[in-house]
């Protein structure tokens, strides 16, 4: 035992030290994460308040029902927030200075868990169904049919650029450090268009943009975490898919083709973190590739273990260069991605420098 909580103790110290020797604060660290937090990995949510967790009422106003230090906490549409204090299984207070509120959560059925809405001082708000829940995959009902935008995806032509740019050197991700995992959902039907899009289940990065990713993997595994590659480079054709099949309300989660996006570039990447003892995926505030505002890197929703981890993953992220999309946690710029052309190279016939 004492062994064990030496150890324990060293890595703890290990870590503090790795912290505070960075060259510079991520932007992630400058908006409150700070070193003491990011080494005080908080608990699990205790499994009772977890039916509880989400948003409640309109879409533009929402209630919304996190966990923070193993509590309750209630945030109104004005940003207000408390920490409910439960009285029985499902009825709490919020303690408003006037006078306190009473919260009680409703089920659907009596054999259901999950909170079906929530009745504030006895106005009854059903619970919004933001994204599918941990595990599943988010799906839209594409514009048209996929075949169809692909053949006409196919046949268009990336936008014209002016300038110079360096030449492609395109890295393969998974020889670079075998704790750099792939679930390319674009290669599988389970992706949010419910059909493959990819012909390999591959992951490249422009070679400065992938030593980095190397060096943010180096950061993480003293927390015990390696890095889950959902996308990197992706040929333009399939950008233009992307935003023809989405409906107008997705569109601030895909790129604009007459554009391209920053993957077309060889310079952005979607990813998450594994457990390095299991191997299996972390538990994030909101899905990939899920078209909610749980998406938000600031989105102050979930459990604070799972914020933890969103938090942790940006820190190393941006320490190494890249930065955040500001609708999508998973999703990381290069800082070097205007100097990189739009590719629209399908995998198959990628050319790889010697």
């Amino acid at each position: 035992m004492k062994q064990s909580l030496h150890k324990s103790a060293f890595l703890h110290i290990a870590i503090l030290a790795t912290l505070v020797a960075l060259p510079f604060l991520p932007r992630s660290l400058a908006q409150g994460l700070s070193p003491y937090a990011l080494a005080h990995k908080p608990p699990d949510a205790p499994r009772a308040l977890r039916p509880f967790i989400g948003e409640y009422g309109p879409a533009d106003a929402p209630y919304i029902v996190l966990e923070n230090d193993s509590r309750l906490i209630l945030r109104k549409p004005s940003g207000e927030q408390s920490i409910l204090q439960r009285r029985s299984e499902r009825d709490f207070l919020f303690p408003d200075p006037k006078a306190p509120v009473s919260v009680h959560f409703w089920r659907a059925d009596a054999g259901s868990l999950t909170a079906s809405s929530i009745s504030i001082d006895n106005v009854i708000l059903p619970r919004r169904r933001l994204g599918p829940e941990e595990g599943q995959s988010f799906h839209i009902q594409p514009a048209r049919p996929v075949e169809q935008l692909r053949q006409e995806a196919l046949g268009a032509s990336p936008p014209r650029e002016n300038g110079q740019f360096r030449d492609p050197d395109l890295v393969d991700l998974v020889p670079l450090n075998p704790a750099i995992h792939l679930d390319i959902r674009y290669a599988t039907s389970n992706d949010f268009l419910g059909t493959p899009v990819y012909t390999q289940a591959r992951a490249f990065l422009q070679r400065p943009a992938g030593d980095a990713l190397v060096r943010t993997l180096i950061r993480l595994q003293p927390f015990g975490y390696g890095l889950l590659i959902h996308d990197a480079y992706r040929p333009w054709y399939v950008t233009k898919i992307f935003w023809d099949a989405t409906p107008p309300e997705g569109k601030i989660f895909v790129a604009d083709p007459t554009q391209g996006s920053r993957h077309n570039r060889g310079c952005a990447v979607d990813l998450t973190l594994y457990d390095l003892k299991t191997s299996q995926p972390i538990e994030m505030p909101g899905t990939y590739d899920e078209m909610s505002e749980r998406s938000f890197p600031d989105y102050p929703g979930g459990t604070s273990l799972q914020r933890w981890h969103r938090d942790l993953l940006r820190w190393a992220m941006e320490a190494e260069g890249f930065t955040v999309y500001e609708h999508e946690w998973w999703h990381f710029d290069y800082k070097d991605w205007h100097e990189y052309p739009i590719l629209n190279v399908p995998f198959e016939k990628l050319q790889f420098r010697q």
